[in-house]
């Protein structure tokens, strides 16, 4: 399979970290280009921001109509005991530590390397994350869940069991309703994970706060 297509974000002096942003279902890497371009990496060092396009793909959930997916889904109200869409989230998992696996050979150590996503880039992020078999900075996912949840415990990688997670999700979320957040909460703190959990009075959407939030713990995870 071809590497996905990317938007970059390159420091100024070469890159010594990286921070990888999944977008959510029908969006493209575009779409974290505001954020990324808000987030301040002076205590963080030289940061590359990589934000990938997603293929497109048939969506059942929207009438088979193809847009830009990590994989299908086939209801809303996601997660819970609802089908998944396993093959695809698992092509997924490979497009994704292809990416992590890219930055690594560019020169940013596994260690160094944050994923994040909203939404569907949520759920990959906990997903491909947890599994790289190298040691990660750290997991921030926004408005999404745990996929194949039950799965977690046996793929997990042993390196990334402590990984430093940030979760955060509206507490009027439409989309990805707020049960889903809490039950990927819930989950990875019973596997021992250490999970930084937000919530804030919004729908399916990001704001500032948030942002804040997520910036205050990019910078203890890629602290210099």
């Amino acid at each position: 399979m071809p590497m996905l297509s990317t938007l970059e974000l390159h420091p100024a002096e070469p890159a010594t970290a990286s921070l990888i942003v999944l977008h959510g279902l029908g969006a493209d890497g575009s779409d974290f280009l505001p954020v990324c371009r808000a987030l301040d990496f002076r205590r963080t060092g030289a940061v590359r921001c990589v934000l990938p396009n997603a293929a497109p793909r048939p969506v059942t959930l929207n009438g088979g109509h193809r847009m830009p997916a990590w994989y299908d889904l086939y209801a809303a109200d996601i997660g819970g005991d609802r089908p998944e869409d396993e093959a695809g989230l698992r092509q997924s998992i490979t497009d994704v530590h292809a990416l992590i696996d890219r930055e690594i050979a560019r020169g940013v150590p596994a260690h160094r390397i944050v994923l994040a996503g909203f939404s569907q880039g949520c759920a990959m992020t906990l997903l491909a994350g947890l599994r790289h078999p190298q040691r990660l900075a750290g997991l921030a996912g926004l408005s999404g869940y745990l996929p194949l949840a039950a799965t977690t415990a046996a793929e997990r990688s042993a390196v990334n069991a402590d990984l430093p997670v940030f979760l955060a999700h509206g507490q009027n979320d439409e989309v990805v309703v707020p049960a889903r957040g809490e039950a990927a909460r819930d989950a990875l703190l019973a596997l021992g994970q250490p999970v930084d959990w937000h919530t804030w009075p919004m729908g399916h959407a990001v704001c500032q706060p948030e942002i804040d939030a997520l910036q205050a713990w990019l910078d203890r995870v890629l602290a210099v």
